[in-house]
């Protein structure tokens, strides 16, 4: 499906990115609507950093089969610890969501205007773990800090981006984690598979710490 972007002038659009599974359908349908797509990864939250790099290099992968150019946007752990330190109990699309959300967006947005790209976009709002709505109210914010830039809120699941999504997943082969990405939803997760009885063993949160 033809996507249209409203108040844009010219083709370029930057792209926050997650992961290659969240991401792909939306670089593919960007691309096939005619716009210049720049994958910008900034994903601090991310732990541990053997996560973190196994999904910066599907994307890398991703990214350089179809051409995109990407962007580091580097990994700094310890300055996301900081920015959501008090929040460690919040539940998953609590608080401590929206304001990894809105680091990590306030970063894309900062690239975007020093770059010239008026607008910016993200690949978090697709996935089953986030609040969509949380998500763009991010993304507007950090667009507001910039003048110039416009956040591009189409939910990207939709008109059939679930179902894209899942066909590159399974052609491309792409690492899927298990998790959302951060320490916090790590330790949910292992605690509800432990509930479940998977028969999966996991270690104490402590030694991963």
């Amino acid at each position: 499906m033809k996507i249209c972007l409203p108040e844009m002038t010219g083709k370029r659009v930057l792209l926050h990115a997650c992961c290659a599974p969240c991401c792909a359908s939306i670089i593919k349908r960007l691309s096939d609507s005619g716009f210049e797509v720049t994958v910008f990864f900034y994903n601090p939250n991310v732990y541990p950093r053997e996560e973190y790099a196994k999904r910066k290099q599907e994307v890398i992968r991703y990214a350089g089969k179809n051409r995109i150019f990407f962007v580091d946007g580097d990994y700094d752990p310890d300055r996301w610890f900081e920015w959501t330190r008090g929040h460690e109990e919040s539940p998953e699309r609590g608080e401590r969501c929206g304001l990894c959300f809105d680091m990590r967006l306030k970063k894309t947005a900062a690239y975007a205007a020093e770059n010239e790209f008026q607008v910016f976009t993200s690949s978090l709002g697709i996935s089953r773990w986030k609040d969509f709505d949380q998500v763009t109210r991010s993304g507007k914010k950090a667009a507001s800090l910039f003048p110039g830039t416009i956040y591009c809120d189409i939910n990207w699941r939709k008109d059939g981006g679930i179902e894209l999504m899942s066909r590159i997943t399974h052609e491309e082969k792409f690492y899927r984690q298990d998790y959302c990405g951060c320490l916090y939803s790590l330790e949910s997760y292992k605690q509800k598979a432990q509930n479940l009885n998977h028969g999966k063993v996991f270690p104490p949160a402590s030694s991963i710490l």
